[in-house]
């Protein structure tokens, strides 16, 4: 589900910004993005996010103001390692184009994250406790717009549940009529194909009862029944229910599939052609559930 969360603060003197961006995907996915000094904080910042998305792209955003690092007094220094990167990766560009121009400073030091404060490397843990506060206001507000996008796909659920259960009735209520109408259909073809011949009445009776409990549907009809009464159930919990909404929507369409194959009635046809059209929604809507 989608969702957006922003939350600042100012922290030790700097303006901290987290932004938490959530996307529709079928898979767990958490991009992170922060300033350099932080990088030894990005598996406890993803385990935070993690803890509370269990399905779906996550883009998130830490930012540090520099103009605030810059103007509270605090101690700032380079950071090497990231501007030896960059200076390797410029040399390479200026020998792959035979470029003329020096490697200058301000080059050098115009790239972002070149200065760090101190400071802020020599307790990180000191920092991350005043920061995961911050991430969970933003985590919060995101969580509140995919609360409201998800009562608005339960809705949608809802209603496409309704008109599977209204069309699987229908079906429920024509079986007796199938059967028979079948049972009559196959006894007629049988005298049909067997005239001038003596018939044993009885044996015929039994291999057409034999045959018409083959394309009966009672027990489809049960089990999709009840994998509709899971779906409501699971609507109803506290957990994530994306993934096993995937698979029971797949057991759902399984048995929708098997009573068309069995029945030619064509009420029940046209049910079925119902049942399967809601349950290609459903499918596409339970991808966007975490």
């Amino acid at each position: 589900m989608t969702g957006y969360g922003k939350a600042e603060a100012v922290i030790d003197g700097r303006k901290i910004v987290a932004e938490i961006k959530s996307l529709n995907h079928r898979y767990p996915e958490i991009s992170l993005r922060m300033p350099g000094f932080l990088f030894s904080l990005e598996p406890v910042v993803k385990k935070s996010i993690g803890k509370k998305i269990s399905r779906g792209r996550v883009e998130a955003v830490i930012r540090v103001e520099s103009d605030s690092i810059l103007n509270n007094g605090s101690r700032i220094k380079l950071n090497l390692p990231l501007i030896r990167n960059y200076y390797q990766m410029l040399r390479q560009v200026k020998e792959e184009f035979a470029l003329k121009e020096d490697i200058s400073l301000n080059s050098l030091t115009a790239f972002r994250d070149a200065f760090v404060a101190a400071e802020e490397e020599d307790d990180l843990t000191g920092f991350w406790g005043k920061l995961e506060p911050l991430l969970e206001q933003a985590l919060a507000r995101m969580t509140e717009m995919r609360e409201n996008e998800g009562e608005a796909l339960r809705r949608d659920l809802t209603e496409r549940l309704a008109i599977i259960q209204a069309s699987l009735d229908g079906v429920s209520m024509r079986v007796p009529q199938v059967v028979m109408e079948y049972k009559k259909r196959l006894s007629e073809r049988v005298r049909e194909m067997a005239e001038g011949i003596q018939i044993d009445e009885a044996r015929l009776v039994q291999e057409v009862a034999i045959l018409a409990d083959k394309s009966d549907i009672t027990e489809e009809i049960v089990r999709l029944g009840s994998h509709i009464r899971q779906f409501y159930d699971m609507m109803d919990g506290q957990e994530p229910i994306g993934r096993k909404a995937d698979f029971l929507i797949q057991e759902m369409n399984r048995e929708v599939n098997t009573i068309g194959s069995k029945s030619s009635d064509t009420e029940v046809s046209r049910q079925v052609i119902t049942m399967k059209s809601e349950l290609s929604k459903l499918r596409e809507q339970v991808q966007n559930i975490e």
